[in-house]
């Protein structure tokens, strides 16, 4: 008898359901569609690969009905037809009583210029339709949040493109938990009272003029270096560290955990979210 094994990932054709501004960065949109009865995930940094229409598309162009020769297929439509195609982390998912996937929410970052899915962000309305690649096992490889179980202390980093996942995280750790967070956002609208049942200490970084025009000069975030360094973190025999945001002030915060604070590289996280002055198309082609 064989048994038949379900693909880690499929795709999910969604229609926006409600959308909130959360600050004047952020925006929430709430996405559903009778597809995510067969989304399945047990993560708190859950990734996702989003694809949006241009503007005057009723749809976006993903020739999913191929299998696995849909990458192909898309690449080789025309840019101004081929769907936009960008990487999110899940911010959360509502179940019925049955324990189906309803709805998911996910939150953009809303930035001037605006690129193809900021300026969509702003102007989703209900009804409006993506497709979604996302997880159909629960535990899969696109989880990159995953503490040991030893852990007696955990200490997050992230910018805006991460308060998704850090947020995630905070509601889902135990009471009794230490945590230590910094989270690194454009202004301070943009702060948000977080919930967790964990002993956490967050700490808000909100960037100043001059930090912001470092940061879009690519000069890396000192501001985010300067915090850590000063930080005076909890005695705790086995850390887990978990950082993403800015591939180069995440890569500038992982030598700093290892090298400077002589913590297990083995026990550290570190995700390039995005890289400044790159597109996702760009960054994907640079591996």
């Amino acid at each position: 008898m064989s048994t038949a094994v379900a693909a880690p990932f499929r795709f999910f054709s969604l229609r926006v359901v409600r959308t909130r501004r959360l600050g004047p960065s952020l925006v929430r949109v709430g996405f559903a569609g009778e597809d995510l009865r067969h989304f399945l995930s047990d993560g708190c940094d859950q990734s996702l690969s989003l694809f949006l229409p241009h503007p005057g598309q009723e749809e976006p162009a993903v020739p999913y009905e191929l299998g696995d020769g849909w990458w192909q297929a898309w690449r080789e439509l025309p840019d101004d037809v081929r769907a936009v195609m960008r990487s999110y982390t899940l911010r959360g998912l509502r179940r019925d009583a049955r324990g189906n996937t309803v709805e998911i929410d996910i939150d953009f970052v809303l930035h001037t210029p605006a690129g193809p899915a900021s300026a969509w962000a702003a102007e989703a309305a209900a009804g409006d339709r993506v497709v979604l690649l996302g997880p159909a096992i629960a535990d899969n490889r696109a989880i990159r949040f995953r503490p040991p179980q030893d852990a007696d202390l955990v200490v997050l980093w992230g910018d805006e493109t991460a308060l998704p996942a850090i947020s995630a995280t905070l509601e889902a750790l135990p009471a009794g938990q230490r945590v230590r967070a910094w989270l690194e956002v454009p202004t301070a609208g943009d702060v948000q009272d977080l919930a967790t049942e964990a002993d956490a200490e967050i700490t808000w970084l909100v960037a100043d003029e001059a930090e912001q025009a470092r940061q879009t000069r690519g000069e890396g975030s000192p501001m985010a270096l300067a915090a850590l360094r000063d930080a005076q973190l909890p005695d705790a025999e086995r850390p887990y560290v978990w950082i993403a945001g800015e591939s180069g002030r995440v890569k500038a915060l992982r030598r700093h955990f290892v090298r400077e604070r002589g913590i297990d590289r083995r026990r550290v996280t570190f995700v390039g979210y995005w890289r400044h002055g790159m597109n996702e198309e760009e960054l994907r082609a640079a591996g």
